[in-house]
């Protein structure tokens, strides 16, 4: 376990001087991993702070952009960031969740799959600590409505928008860009404060929803297809929604999208620390 760590810190060090590409971004993987890490019982929260390294200081946050970050060192590890469906607004596990290649499991909804039963196995001989940074970045992903859009743009990347007066991909909108004007607007660029205005929400606004965002089968490793279709529906509905090639996208839409955006993190926290909490007794 000491060896797994050293190489966690040893690969995070390295990874610093890399810049940070796809997924939500820097921000929006911390807001999912601080809320989960706040709704963690005893029982995990001793788990999650053996399993992280000295130098995170028991902050999963710290590490939840690590999966990221790690990609040119695990290249193999790409293709699990993200679900393409064939520009349909429906996700099937069978017909959408392969790689470039064709090799099915390949996908963000088989990666959760894959790591909820590397951390479930007491007797597993995987580096535990990655399989939890892995676990807590990727149901961070497979929220972000985005990484399960459309083949045909590659989930927005190819769909060039202003937001506001800066040229951005729209899948960069949704990773960064609503996270971060929200940020700026209405929290004075104060990450903490973000933090704490989304909680407010989970414990009043929409207390009487949580026990269903944590209801799932813990029996099977279903529970990432059901994530992956409440994102492509709300890709559909929201994130595709008047933001064709060349549109200029500014308050009608970022006011629009930021309550689809904060629940998305909030559904990803709370559903983290509810699956730690079940697996980590």
């Amino acid at each position: 376990m000491e060896y797994c760590k050293l190489q966690i810190v040893a690969i995070v060090s390295l990874v610093l001087l890399f810049p940070v590409i796809d997924a939500w971004g820097h921000d929006g993987h911390y807001i999912v991993c601080s809320i989960a890490q706040s709704r963690l019982n005893k029982g995990a929260a001793e788990i999650v702070e053996k399993l992280l390294p000295k130098s995170a200081q028991n902050d999963l946050g710290s590490l939840c952009i690590w999966a990221d970050q790690i990609k040119f060192h695990y290249p193999w590890s790409r293709p699990l960031h993200f679900i393409n469906t064939p520009d349909v607004c429906n996700y099937k596990f069978s017909r959408d969740c392969k790689d470039e290649n064709g090799r099915e499991g390949r996908c963000v909804a088989g990666a959760i799959q894959n790591y909820t039963s590397q951390l479930i196995d007491s007797s597993s001989k995987d580096n535990l600590t990655e399989a939890l940074l892995f676990f807590s970045h990727l149901l961070g992903d497979i929220h972000q409505p985005l990484h399960c859009g459309f083949a045909s743009d590659k989930g927005g990347n190819t769909i060039e928008v202003h937001w506001y007066t800066r040229k951005e991909n729209l899948h960069h909108i949704w990773d960064d860009n609503i996270v971060e004007t929200a940020q700026e607007r209405f929290y004075s660029s104060n990450l903490a404060d973000q933090i704490d205005a989304i909680q407010k929400n989970i414990t009043t606004g929409w207390a009487d929803q949580v026990k269903s965002w944590e209801s799932c089968s813990y029996t099977d490793t279903t529970c990432a297809d059901v994530y992956a279709s409440e994102s492509i529906e709300a890709a559909c509905d929201w994130a595709y929604k008047d933001a064709t090639e060349g549109s200029v996208l500014e308050d009608e839409y970022f006011l629009s999208q930021l309550p689809v955006v904060n629940k998305r993190l909030a559904q990803a926290g709370v559903r983290l620390a509810a699956i730690l909490n079940h697996y980590f007794k």
